[in-house]
């Protein structure tokens, strides 16, 4: 887990103080300083720590499942008539995402500091559950906190996290979304850090969120190296990947940047780029969100803008520093998706290959089906599936104007 971001251009960080290039930083409260540091503290010694990467690839193997499969999408890849489109199957799982494989890492984390009660935030759900899931498993008591226009659209994470035993806090400020989750969610760690862990779910925030996010995901990359590689005897032409705060998509990347793979991560246009969008990389320009520098959506005075995506998971203002730094160092291209097209990517991938995706990886997918046509077809697109549908089924149904 010692591997340094390398692009292009050589090493980008992050530095001692958390930086990538111009990106990243501390950006929090006197208060939480000394929380930060401990937790840096206790996450430099404990991935150095062979008992610790023990536990963590135990766990990841017998509780997680993993490794997760590399699949080839036979009946997609003959419908596109393109390259050949295979996937890195996360949302198969333990809880149906990517996200268990960082909660797994910063359970271990909060165990080690004798902490024993869990703050998360999450958007789509997905996080919440992980989060409530490795709570349960531990014993260690959990709070969620989740805008409450996510509690209504994700409501069979919901149900399952209270089911796991998690307190569930719906968050009724600004966008009733994620930025307001984990607004509260940092509010909660900064009365409560003696005895609480906050349990970032993507690669944002302050330092050492985005460093050890970004390395407990790497499984994702390093696994699908090796499988590409036994399967097709090489690696990929192309990566693509959802970007929301953008954890599955560096733990895609990074075990490839020292190779010259091409990697295209894509956000959310929503209804559109001069419309209600959370495209952060593409129309954002760098501020301060939630501890770190970054991509932000913001108006003319700096104010943070709302973000809109009918995928709660991406529905953010911001994005992880890394993915930042990744964008302006040229190695990895980020595009906009809108609904529309992540909808028609999410009906096409049910109908095909009877996979039925989350929203998030859906806009990955419609990238997917838009460039894979114009390759060749000896080449090879590897897409991360990082979540699964069950928690959209609700959303999708409304918008195709079905009641369940």
């Amino acid at each position: 887990m010692d591997k340094a971001l390398a692009t292009a251009d050589g090493p980008v960080g992050p530095n001692a103080r958390g930086y990538f290039g111009e990106y990243g930083g501390m950006f929090v409260p006197e208060t939480l300083m000394p929380a930060i540091h401990e937790l840096t503290a206790a996450f430099e010694a404990a991935r150095h720590d062979p008992e610790f990467k023990r536990e963590f690839d135990y766990l990841l193997k017998y509780y997680v499942g993993r490794p997760s499969p590399v699949y080839f999408a036979e009946r997609l890849t003959q419908h596109l008539g393109g390259a050949q489109v295979w996937f890195k199957r996360d949302e198969l799982n333990h809880t149906g995402a990517h996200k268990i494989n960082n909660c797994i890492g910063q359970i271990l984390l909060a165990r080690r500091m004798g902490k024993k009660r869990i703050i998360a935030e999450t958007g789509a759900g997905q996080h919440g559950v992980a989060s409530a899931t490795v709570a349960a498993r531990f014993g260690l008591t959990c709070t969620v906190y989740m805008g409450a226009l996510d509690v209504e659209r994700q409501a069979p994470n919901v149900f399952r996290m209270k089911l796991l035993g998690a307190e569930v806090r719906p968050v009724e400020a600004g966008s009733r979304s994620l930025k307001d989750a984990l607004n509260d969610a940092l509010r909660d760690w900064a009365a409560t850090s003696d005895d609480s862990y906050y349990m970032v779910g993507t690669a944002a925030g302050p330092h050492p969120y985005p460093l050890l996010v970004r390395e407990f995901q790497s499984v994702i990359g390093t696994e699908a190296r090796a499988q590409m590689l036994a399967e097709t005897g090489r690696l990929p032409d192309l990566l693509v990947a959802a970007i929301g705060g953008g954890s599955n998509a560096i733990g895609l990347f990074h075990p490839f940047l020292d190779t010259d793979v091409a990697m295209t991560g894509v956000e959310a246009a929503g209804e559109g780029l001069d419309k209600r969008h959370a495209a952060s990389l593409t129309r954002g320009r760098m501020g301060i969100l939630h501890g770190s520098k970054s991509y932000v959506l913001q108006d003319g005075d700096g104010q943070i803008i709302e973000a809109h995506s009918i995928s709660a998971g991406l529905d953010y203002p911001g994005v992880g520093p890394e993915h930042a730094a990744l964008k302006d160092s040229g190695r990895v291209k980020y595009i906009p998706v809108g609904d529309d097209a992540a909808m028609d990517a999410f009906k096409l991938l049910a109908k095909l290959e009877g996979i039925i995706p989350a929203l998030e990886p859906a806009h990955a997918l419609a990238h997917v089906i838009d460039i894979a046509p114009k390759m060749k077809k000896d080449q090879i697109i590897l897409m991360n599936l990082c979540g699964r549908g069950d928690k959209d089924v609700f959303t999708v149904a409304r918008h195709l104007g079905v009641t369940l």
